[in-house]
């Protein structure tokens, strides 16, 4: 068997599995569940408190077509592929080994392609790392909807354009 991460081995399907962070997922739920979510996202906080996972979660939600109270099913078509990693609707970008201009313009390249879902779900992860240039062009696509990233830095003009979900280091109690 394969090597994998506890991370990965462990990481939460679904908003109610999300240990600690009551007031992020309690906001996107109720975005998801009344169909208002807004064109971006920015998770920030400590390494390990969950924002990559949330943001998985968020783009499940946003695509899934058995949606529960704002939960996703994790079992139509659409979870399925985004929990496998072959689903049209979510992107994926590490911007600390990817933070050029190019890395943005082949990202806002892959915004043309049709995809199933209703929505595509474009996750930065490490975004603060970006160059100054591709922040710049990331700035240029925030001006239109579309961008859904984490990061706990980014440049002021591009915090305004995304509601900030902060996450917070879990207690212990609230993991368990």
């Amino acid at each position: 068997m394969a090597h994998q991460s506890l991370y990965r081995r462990y990481r939460p399907r679904t908003f109610a599995e999300v240990k600690g962070q009551e007031h992020v997922v309690t906001a996107l739920r109720n975005a998801v569940d009344s169909d208002s979510a807004a064109h971006a996202y920015m998770f920030s906080g400590p390494r390990g408190t969950g924002k990559t996972s949330t943001a998985r979660i968020f783009a499940k939600a946003l695509n899934c077509t058995s949606l529960e109270s704002g939960e996703p099913c994790c079992e139509c078509a659409s979870c399925v592929a985004m929990e496998a990693g072959t689903s049209f609707d979510l992107f994926e970008l590490d911007a600390a080994s990817n933070n050029g201009v190019e890395a943005i313009r082949d990202l806002v390249e892959r915004t043309m392609v049709v995809s199933p879902g209703r929505t595509k779900v474009y996750i930065l992860d490490e975004v603060h790392m970006l160059s100054r240039g591709a922040s710049n062009a990331l700035l240029k696509t925030l001006e239109e909807p579309l961008n859904t990233f984490g990061s706990s830095w980014l440049r002021p003009t591009l915090r305004r354009c995304c509601p900030p979900s902060a996450a917070e280091p879990s207690t212990s109690s609230s993991v368990s």
